[in-house]
């Protein structure tokens, strides 16, 4: 693994990084996502990500938000994990996504049109396992919470 990489999970472990990135690093991607039509998100540099397009649970408007993502490459997948960065509470798209499955995102400037689908049981538990694989820090942000951090498998529509 590259130090660079080693750097960044150690980093992204700290609760200073849980404090700042989540106003920092959403602001910066959906600038440079919009700026590179599709093409750039800063934040996969470190880890792939998406830009969700999703219906609010409340007010039914339209929410576009960059998120990591984890890749399913076997099956064509891929797993949104709602860490919120080991903060209490889910964050807003989660709730969002149980509200209005139907969802789309921008993966490597492609607008592709998902189903999300919240996983439970042996489902989630294999997923966790190769979550925490891809990215360990996940076990720092589920042990600061009390909350069990949702995964949601994204599979294309028709």
């Amino acid at each position: 693994m590259p130090v660079g990489v080693r750097l960044v999970q150690k980093v992204s472990s700290t609760r200073a990084f849980a404090k700042v990135a989540p106003h920092v690093i959403p602001v910066l991607d959906r600038a440079v996502h919009r700026l590179t039509r599709g093409k750039v998100l800063l934040s996969a540099r470190m880890l792939p990500g998406v830009v969700l397009t999703a219906r609010g649970a409340k007010s039914g408007l339209e929410r576009r938000t960059p998120l990591a993502c984890m890749p399913e490459e076997s099956s064509g997948t891929w797993l949104l994990i709602g860490s919120n960065f080991g903060r209490p509470g889910h964050p807003a798209w989660t709730a969002n996504l149980l509200a209005h499955p139907e969802v789309s995102i921008s993966w490597k400037g492609v607008e592709i049109a998902v189903s999300a689908r919240l996983l439970e049981g042996e489902e989630r538990a294999e997923a966790w396992a190769s979550a925490l694989l891809f990215w360990p820090p996940y076990a720092t942000y589920q042990a600061r919470v009390e909350r069990e951090i949702r995964l949601f498998r994204l599979e294309r529509r028709d």
